[in-house]
């Protein structure tokens, strides 16, 4: 099942990805950062730990810091799937997160970005 396989991805499989993402659309890896640490709480050192741990999306979630609570108003579709329908609470997580580096990616103000907030 392709949840499954998602669920079993390692972080640092995925965030080579969203690097060169953002970096190619003239944004920087401190900004990916930025979004990132404000939906999961992870700082810069935490991030750099999960990417050499090989560590996988699920354990990612569940051991983020503190999901911010204003990730609810990340709405949109990604994937051709409506973020605000989908129901596994993981899979909601996994698509929030991409759904915020597509914004990135594609010059959005960082304000946008993270709803409003700058924390």
């Amino acid at each position: 099942m392709a949840t499954d396989r998602i669920r079993r991805m390692a972080f640092g499989a995925v965030y080579p990805h969203y690097v060169t993402k953002v970096e190619r659309k003239g944004r920087t890896e401190e900004e990916l950062h930025q979004v990132i640490t404000w939906l999961t709480g992870y700082d810069t050192a935490a991030l750099e730990r999960a990417v050499a741990d090989g560590v996988d999306l699920e354990t990612f979630f569940a051991d983020a810091p503190a999901m911010n609570p204003n990730a609810s108003l990340i709405t949109g579709v990604i994937c051709g799937h409506r973020v605000e329908e989908i129901e596994d609470p993981l899979m909601r997580r996994i698509r929030w997160m991409d759904k915020l580096v597509d914004e990135l990616a594609r010059g959005r103000k960082m304000a946008s970005v993270l709803r409003g907030t700058t924390d």
